[in-house]
């Protein structure tokens, strides 16, 4: 199931819920995503520009995109709706790093109508094992702001762990702000045959 993932005809199915890797079909579905929630997710995010709000800058974020996940460097899934197959929520894996640290970052967003029903929970969770069982990384890293009690329980939720916090961390909605740090470690890792250490 897993490694269909990667499959463009191939999406994890989740009841009410579809995941999968963006692609350029998704430029207005993902454009409208972050027009529609652009003041519920003004308080949680970076200070964006008008041209991420726009078509013609998603087309291109979109392309650079596809150009992080062919060299395995970036992971950017949708959630989809299953009834209407509207864009109401990412995940993004960076900062992906190999030999010999074998982790990388996750943060994610959802959309302010579908909160509340554990959809980026159970998302989070299957995105974290094919990043795992299939990626083979060994550890995931997540921050979240202190007051942000959604993203605590989600993260606290699927197995995330506190390892500090972080003072003026992240440049959200244009202000410096502490970040609680959290990881998940993957027990079962092995080291992948197609990763060299050397």
């Amino acid at each position: 199931m897993f490694h269909s993932i990667i499959n463009r005809s191939s999406t994890i199915v989740l009841d009410d819920i579809k995941i999968r890797l963006i692609s350029s079909q998704d430029v207005a579905k993902i454009t409208t995503y972050y027009q529609k929630n652009r003041d519920f997710l003004k308080a949680w995010e970076p200070t964006r520009n008008e041209l991420f709000f726009l078509e013609l800058g998603w087309q291109k974020r979109v392309e650079q995109i596809a150009t992080l996940h062919r060299h395995e460097m970036a992971f950017y899934f949708v959630i989809e709706d299953r009834s209407t197959d509207e864009i109401i929520g990412v995940i993004n894996y960076s900062n992906l790093v190999k030999f010999p640290f074998h982790a990388c970052h996750v943060g994610y967003s959802l959309d302010q109508d579908y909160q509340g029903r554990a959809i980026m929970r159970r998302a989070l969770k299957e995105t974290v094992n094919w990043m795992f069982e299939v990626k083979g990384f060994h550890r995931i890293m997540a921050a979240y702001m202190p007051h942000n009690k959604r993203s605590a329980s989600v993260l606290h939720s699927v197995g995330f762990e506190e390892e500090g916090l972080a003072k003026a961390y992240l440049l959200i909605d244009g202000k410096w702000q502490d970040h609680v740090l959290t990881s998940l470690i993957n027990q079962q890792w092995t080291a992948p045959a197609t990763w060299s250490a050397t």
